[in-house]
C-alpha cells in the first residue's frame, strides 16, 4: 500500500534539487559548447542560475539570463523555439525513466533584488531604521553598575 505523502510548503525535495541541477550542469555543457545553429544566440552568453522540477520530474522550469541582460525577450524564445533540441540533448545525458520537458523563463531575481535595494534606500524607509537604531540604544549599557546587592 502506498503511504499518503504529506502536503507541505516546505518547498522542493531533494530528489528535485538533485534532478534540476543535473539538468542546469546539462543545458550549461550544450549552451557552453555553442552547438546550437539560430541567429538570435549566435555570440550570446547565457547564464542558468536554477532550474525547477515538478514533483514528478516531468517538466523542468529553466530560469535564464543572457551575460549583461541584453535582448532577454529575443533570448528566451529563442531557447523555446530550440526546447525539442535541447530535450533530446538532455535526454541523452540523463538517465531517466521519462525525458524531461523543458520550459525557459526570464530570471527575475536580479530585477527583484535591485528594486528590494531601492526600496531599501528611499528617505522613508531610512527614517524608520534611524528610529529603531534609537529606540535599541535605551536598552544599552549606560555604563553603571547595576549589580543586585544582597
Amino acid at each position: 500500500m502506498v503511504k499518503p505523502r504529506k502536503e507541505t510548503a516546505s518547498g522542493p525535495s531533494q530528489r528535485q534539487l538533485r534532478v534540476g541541477e543535473l539538468v542546469r550542469k546539462e543545458l550549461s555543457d550544450i549552451l557552453s559548447r555553442g552547438a546550437l545553429n539560430d541567429p538570435d544566440l549566435e555570440g550570446v552568453i547565457i547564464t542558468i542560475p536554477e532550474v525547477r522540477m515538478t514533483p514528478d520530474l516531468r517538466m523542468a522550469t529553466c530560469m535564464v539570463m543572457p551575460l549583461g541582460g541584453a535582448n532577454v525577450d529575443k533570448v528566451v524564445k529563442a531557447l523555446n523555439r530550440s526546447v525539442k533540441y535541447f530535450r533530446g540533448q538532455v535526454a541523452r545525458r540523463l538517465t531517466m525513466k521519462y525525458s524531461t520537458d523543458l520550459r525557459f523563463v526570464v530570471d527575475s531575481r536580479f530585477d527583484d533584488d535591485d528594486r528590494i535595494t531601492r526600496l531599501l534606500n528611499e528617505p522613508a524607509v531610512r527614517r524608520d531604521y534611524a528610529l529603531e537604531e534609537d529606540e535599541g540604544d535605551d536598552d544599552a549599557f549606560d555604563g553603571e553598575d547595576h549589580q543586585d546587592k544582597n
